[in-house]
């Protein structure tokens, strides 16, 4: 979840140049259907900003299971930036896409992402990470799927919560390392919801710990959890969260250096999917769980609904939210197959 430098320039896009771009009252806003009921394929754009990560290879899994199911041709793109991003949007616009899927590497990047959209005719749904407004606020008119991100923090504070609890930890002896990253809205939701459900438990907010992350990866974890292990040598037990399994295995990592055992940390990460090597190790660590989010969701269900939208002028919902399960060594293996990503 690496914000991307932006380019001042792209951020020109206004609201009202987007509300009077849009579908309903451009003068071509019916070539999608015109298209769709000429019998021409129907081609849709599916854009990430970290096409190497686990969690946008399986959502471009799930979108090519969709065009395969309902017969659209998908075409994949990743994005790692701004002007690449409102390249693709032009390159798809010139090879015939109909509309296009994305999670953008800049979330401010949304006015200028959506103007480019409604400039060329093309129907928009955001997936994972929402889009930002000039005003800073969440562009709550622009088509979106993606998590309920305080509704996943809580699901990891409770199974931390839990899990101490089945340890016997003495809470005077326990501390929460929270990464944070809050920069991003979704993992500052996260991490907000985790520390809401601990201390909603009877956890002490005094024994809540922030480690804030400069780079949004292991080592950037790494690095924050490092310096506030060095600040809290009194803490001898340890409950890890963050915004994703990443943040808590950079965390984890630290915890190991400075020499503390598995069996005296608990990390429950989020995704799910970037953690299964260290669930699979022989011996486990300090990476208790993580809450997978559906992959499946996010790929399949936002092409369908970009597909139908433009096959059948049905329109998806503005707003739609998923919460995920938590997965551990014992489970996740199941899960996964279940999920179809295993």
């Amino acid at each position: 979840m690496k914000p991307s430098l932006f380019r001042p320039f792209v951020i020109a896009a206004t609201l009202g140049v987007f509300l009077t771009g849009c579908a309903k009252s451009s003068p071509d806003a019916a070539a999608p259907a015109a298209a769709a009921a000429s019998g021409t394929k129907i081609k849709l754009g599916f854009i990430v900003k970290q096409p190497e990560e686990p969690w946008f290879q399986l959502e471009w899994k799930f979108a090519d299971q969709a065009a395969a199911d309902l017969g659209f041709d998908l075409v994949k793109i990743g994005a790692t930036d701004g002007e690449k991003t409102l390249s693709a949007i032009n390159n798809l616009a010139a090879g015939g896409a109909q509309g296009f899927v994305i999670c953008t590497p800049d979330v401010k990047l949304g006015p200028a992402i959506a103007k480019s959209a409604a400039e060329h005719n093309l129907k928009l749904i955001a997936v994972d990470d929402r889009f930002v407004g000039s005003d800073g606020q969440p562009m709550a008119n622009v088509h979106y799927l993606g998590l309920s991100a305080r509704k996943v923090g809580a699901n990891v504070g409770n199974a931390l919560n839990a899990e101490m609890k089945a340890r016997n930890w003495p809470v005077a002896e326990t501390g929460v390392c929270a990464v944070t990253f809050e920069e991003l809205d979704t993992a500052k939701e996260r991490t907000e919801g985790a520390i809401e459900a601990l201390t909603t438990a009877g956890f002490p907010a005094d024994k809540i710990f922030k480690a804030p992350q400069k780079t949004s990866d292991i080592p950037g974890a790494r690095d924050a959890v490092n310096i506030l292990l060095v600040q809290h040598p009194e803490v001898k037990h340890w409950l890890i969260c963050g915004m994703n399994d990443s943040a808590v295995l950079g965390a984890v990592r630290s915890t190991e250096g400075r020499g503390f055992a598995a069996t005296d940390v608990i990390g429950v990460g989020i995704n799910g999917t970037d953690c299964i090597d260290e669930l699979s190790k022989s011996s486990p660590t300090g990476f208790f769980a993580s809450n997978l989010n559906s992959a499946k969701d996010h790929g399949y269900n936002t092409a369908k609904m970009l597909f139908e939208w433009v096959k059948d002028n049905k329109e998806p919902p503005l707003d739609t939210r998923t919460t995920g399960m938590i997965i551990n060594r014992s489970n996740f293996m199941q899960v996964l197959k279940d999920q179809g990503i295993r």
